[in-house]
């Protein structure tokens, strides 16, 4: 199933530091990450809530799950809100073809590099506001091949993004635009980029998530050549 194929490879290259396979629930932690990168991925159609919940427990972590229409038991959301657990974070799961990305994106590609420069670190660190350590430790973990994006305005990078590219496919992540420099067309020039690697790799096909929203991102994106595929949220316990 594309969607769940997709979400497992976005989980890959956004690895947790501890991942258990329950089945086809993926339980994640990672201390010090985003909490995405934390959330639960219930992949079959089997109740493992409480062994999540005991997983996430072990670790003094918040519990949160991400539901995805189609990929998770029908009736698991209805399930968590009834166990307390309150909607938030609607997401957008986004496709393009490589081609299409680098026929639309009409921007001279930025510069690309196998590992994250300090520059890089430094512009995605200023818009992100997360710790750019536990950020380091994360990008060690990703196993597959990956190409680091930016652009530049006057000897300043400006803006940066990433992708990594698995069986075909080449996931988006880490896309940030200094505020000065955005509407410029630098996140453009990013994207063009990480086609043109992509490309170069014969991965002609890309995707990304996305906060529904984040209307600026979603006009970009839909700009370049993406449309979605489906939306999906997540639960957590406050």
């Amino acid at each position: 199933m594309l969607l769940k194929t997709l979400q497992e490879y976005a989980a890959r290259a956004q690895p947790a530091a501890h991942v258990e396979e329950a089945g086809g629930w993926w339980l994640r932690h990672s201390p010090g990450d985003a909490w995405w990168v934390s959330a639960v991925l219930p992949h079959d159609q089997e109740d493992r809530v409480a062994r999540a919940e005991e997983f996430c427990a072990e670790r003094a972590c918040e519990v949160r799950f991400q539901i995805t229409p189609g990929v998770c038991a029908d009736d698991l959301d209805a399930r968590l809100h009834d166990r307390g657990y309150e909607r938030g974070h609607a997401m957008s799961l986004q496709i393009a073809s490589t081609a299409e990305v680098l026929r639309h994106a009409q921007a001279d590609a930025g510069e690309v590099t196998t590992r994250p420069t300090d520059a890089w670190l430094a512009a995605w660190r200023a818009v992100t506001t997360r710790d750019v350590s536990a950020e380091r430790d994360l990008l060690s973990r990703v196993e597959h091949p990956s190409a680091y994006a930016f652009a530049e305005v006057d000897g300043q990078v400006v803006a940066v993004g990433r992708a990594v590219a698995e069986n075909g496919w080449a996931g988006v992540f880490g896309m940030a635009t200094l505020p000065h420099a955005r509407g410029q067309g630098a996140a453009r020039s990013v994207l063009a980029a990480l086609a043109s690697w992509a490309a170069a790799r014969e991965t002609d096909r890309m995707y990304l998530q996305m906060e529904k929203a984040n209307n600026s991102a979603f006009r970009l994106y839909e700009r370049t050549g993406f449309r979605e595929v489906c939306t999906y949220h997540y639960r957590f316990r406050p």
